[in-house]
């Protein structure tokens, strides 16, 4: 019964991406990229590519997708790797098959519009264990190799320049402001999907697997987690009280992994608006 409902789950997954990345593809041809607006990230920046140089979107998003997702597999690790690689594919398809229609010119409408569907497509893809490159593997990649500067700032800085780039190209300084605006709501959209508005994610859990949960989140995800003791005021019992913190695009799977090991475990999440330390602002020196 558990080898037929992990199947089914697997397979569940991989529809709902599938889904999250036809909404990220309705966005683009329908909204974003008949007026250049260009949110940030691959497919930001493929909407200005298409606009000065007439390279189709779908193919800008595969030529840097895929350098991207060949340098980042080891972050990404296996599960979210394949996650990614699937969703990266299936969201060129889409954008190749689907027939350009321009439903709206208004620039406002396209962007908040635009912005809506992308941020639930995003979010889909994230909730479900996936990325779709981009942004957030540029960012850790760049990180990695510049460790004084953190994911996060990495991710800011190609959005604005993607952001800069297209009100340049359009000789507008509204298309810049437009995109901005719809970066915003793909943000807050993605944040409503995860439940949560905060790009990274705290986790206190309290389990009487605290080992075996520790250790699936340090060896599949490469976060930290420090064990505080604490006490049950009620049973009097010593408590083993696990500290992590995530990226957003894991908040699911930490869930899932306490799940796996206990269905029982308490468990709070609370928005992290800022973290300095070992694997955010620098990595562990060797």
């Amino acid at each position: 019964m558990g080898h037929k409902e992990k199947w089914y789950k697997i397979v569940y997954s991989y529809i709902l991406i599938g889904i999250g990345a036809l909404l990220m593809a309705i966005s683009l041809i329908y909204f974003l990229a008949p007026n250049t607006i260009a949110p940030g990230g691959v497919t930001g920046f493929a909407v200005v590519i298409e606009k000065t140089v007439k390279v189709p979107i779908y193919i800008t998003n595969l030529a840097l997708n895929i350098p991207l997702f060949i340098f980042g597999t080891k972050i990404l690790g296996k599960e979210t790797a394949i996650k990614t690689l699937y969703s990266t594919i299936l969201l060129s398809l889409f954008l190749k098959i689907l027939p350009p229609i321009v439903l709206t010119h208004d620039l406002l409408l396209s962007s908040i519009f635009g912005g809506v569907l992308c941020g639930i497509g995003l979010g889909i893809v994230f909730k479900f264990g996936g990325t779709t490159g981009g942004t957030d593997l540029a960012g850790a990649i760049l990180n990695s190799k510049f460790p004084s500067l953190s994911t996060v700032t990495f991710m800011t800085m190609i959005d604005l320049f993607v952001v800069i780039f297209a009100g340049i190209v359009e000789r507008k300084i509204e298309t810049s402001l437009y995109s901005i605006i719809a970066m915003f709501v793909i943000m807050k959209v993605i944040d409503m999907i995860l439940e949560g508005i905060g790009y990274l994610k705290g986790f206190f859990i309290i389990s009487d697997k605290p080992e075996e949960i520790s250790e699936k989140l340090m060896t599949e995800l490469g976060r930290g987690v420090t064990l505080l003791k604490g006490k049950g005021m009620y049973s009097k019992e010593n408590k083993d009280v696990l500290l992590c913190v995530v990226p957003r695009a894991q908040f699911t799977r930490v869930k899932d992994m306490v799940k796996e090991f206990d269905p029982y475990a308490f468990v709070m999440v609370s928005e992290m608006y800022e973290v300095l330390g070992e694997g955010f602002t620098y990595e562990k020196k060797q």
